[in-house]
C-alpha cells in the first residue's frame, strides 16, 4: 500500500513528510539542505545569523546542488525590554572570572552587542524575495499581515512557528500558508513569541492535535522526532509533516563542530535542558560546564540577542580547543537517538521505517 502524502506537499512538490529543521550557525549547511530536498524531504537553510550577501550565497549554493524545493528561515527581529546595560556589565565581569583566560577575557570587555535592525531583516528579505525562493518560514515571532502577503506574492510559501495553540492562531490570523508546531523536546532555540510561561510549555504529542484542531492551515509537527515511529504518530494526530533537527546533526552534510558532534554520540545520558546562558533566549541542549556554571550562579542573563554577542569569545574560543563543555550543544531530547550518516540515507531509512510501522498497524487492524 502507498503512503499517503497531505496534497499541500504534493503541491509543493515534496514527496515525504520529513522536513530537516533550519539549525542556524553551522549545522545548517547547503549541503545538507540540498541532500534532503533531492532524497524527496524539504531541506531548510537557516540564514538567522548571515548577511545579507551570506545569504544570497549560501542559497545560490543550494541551487547549484539540486533542482527540488527547498526553504529559507529567517529570525524576526527582536527589540530586547527596558534597560539591559547593569545586566550587560555584570554579565561580563562574571564571565572574565569564570573563563579564567586573559586573551578571551579581553574579547568579552571589548564586545558591544549588536543588535539586529529592521533594515538589515528587510535587506535579507529583499534577497530572499530575489532569489525566488519557494518557502519561507521564521522563527521568534509573528510578523505584520501585510508583510506576510508582500512575501507571499512574491511566490513563497510561508511558514511561522508556534510553541501553543494562541501563538498558531495569531499566524494564522496573519495570513501563514502553515504553521510549525514546536514542542517541548525541540532543540535548539524556541519560537515563541507571545510572554513565555516555563510552567505551561506543551510536548509535541499534545501541542499537535490541539494546534490540528484549532487552525485550518497545514501543521507540520516538530520536536522530539526521531524515528519513523515518531513520524507516522505525528501524521496520525493529523501534521502534516514532521520538522527533524537533532535526527540530521550528525549527518555526513551537517556543519556541526566535530566536537560537538562527538558530544552527542559520547554523552547519550546527559539529557538536556532548557537554559538562556548562551544567547539570552530558551533553548535546549546537552547540559554541560557552562550551562551548570550559569544555572549554579543564579545569574541575571541580559536578553537575546545581547548574551549571544557575550558569550560568542568563549564559544570560538572552546571550538578552536574543541571543547565541547563551554559550546552551545543544541539538541532535542531524542538526541541519543541520533547517528552519523548521510543525509539522503537517514531520509531513506526514515521513510522505510514508517512503512514498516504503518504495516504493522494494517495487520494489527485486521485482527
Amino acid at each position: 500500500m502507498t503512503r499517503p502524502v497531505h496534497s499541500w506537499l504534493q503541491a509543493l512538490g515534496v514527496r515525504h513528510p520529513i522536513f530537516a529543521a533550519p539549525m542556524a550557525g553551522g549545522p545548517s549547511t547547503p549541503e545538507l539542505v540540498a541532500a534532503v530536498s533531492n532524497a524527496g524531504g524539504l531541506g531548510f537553510l537557516g540564514v538567522g545569523y548571515l548577511s545579507p550577501e551570506e545569504t544570497r550565497t549560501a542559497i545560490r549554493r543550494v541551487r547549484q546542488l539540486t533542482d527540488a524545493p527547498f526553504g529559507v528561515n529567517v529570525f524576526v527581529p527582536e527589540e530586547p525590554q527596558g534597560d539591559a546595560r547593569h545586566a550587560v556589565q555584570a554579565m561580563k565581569r562574571w564571565l572574565r572570572e569564570w573563563v579564567g583566560d586573559q586573551a578571551v577575557a579581553a574579547e568579552i570587555d571589548d564586545v558591544n552587542p549588536h543588535l539586529p535592525t529592521v533594515d538589515e531583516f528587510d535587506a535579507q528579505m529583499s534577497v530572499i524575495i530575489d532569489e525566488r525562493v519557494p518557502v519561507l518560514s521564521f522563527t521568534f515571532g509573528c510578523p505584520e499581515g501585510d508583510a506576510i502577503a508582500r512575501w507571499k506574492k512574491a511566490g513563497m510559501c510561508v511558514m511561522g512557528t508556534a510553541t501553543s495553540p494562541e501563538e498558531a492562531m495569531a499566524l494564522e490570523r496573519a495570513g501563514c500558508d502553515a504553521v510549525i508546531a514546536q514542542g517541548y523536546e525541540a532543540g535548539g532555540h524556541r519560537g515563541s513569541f507571545f510572554p513565555i510561561d516555563e510552567t505551561r510549555l506543551i510536548g509535541t504529542m499534545a501541542l499537535v492535535p490541539q494546534v490540528v484542531d484549532r487552525v485550518s492551515i497545514p501543521v507540520i509537527a516538530a520536536g522530539g522526532i526521531m524515528d519513523g515511529r515518531g513520524i507516522v504518530a505525528c501524521l496520525a494526530l493529523g501534521a502534516a509533516a514532521v520538522q527533524m533537527g537533532t535526527r540530521f546533526l550528525l549527518a555526513d552534510e551537517s556543519g556541526a563542530h566535530p566536537a560537538y558532534k562527538r558530544a552527542v554520540m559520547a554523552w547519550r545520558d546527559r539529557g538536556t535542558a532548557l537554559t538562556r546562558s548562551f544567547s539570552g533566549k530558551h533553548a535546549r541542549g546537552i547540559r554541560n560546564a557552562f550551562m551548570e556554571a550559569v544555572a549554579r550562579e543564579d545569574l541575571d542573563i541580559p536578553p537575546y540577542p545581547l548574551q549571544n554577542a557575550l558569550t560568542q569569545p568563549i564559544r570560538r574560543r572552546a571550538a578552536a580547543e574543541e571543547d565541547a563543555e563551554r559550546m552551545s550543544l543544541w539538541a532535542g531530547q531524542g538526541y541519543p537517538m541520533a547517528k552519523p550518516m548521510p543525509a539522503g540515507e537517514i531520509v531513506r531509512e526514515l521513510v522505510q521505517q514508517m512503512e514498516h510501522v504503518m504495516s504493522v498497524l494494517r495487520e494489527a487492524d485486521t485482527r
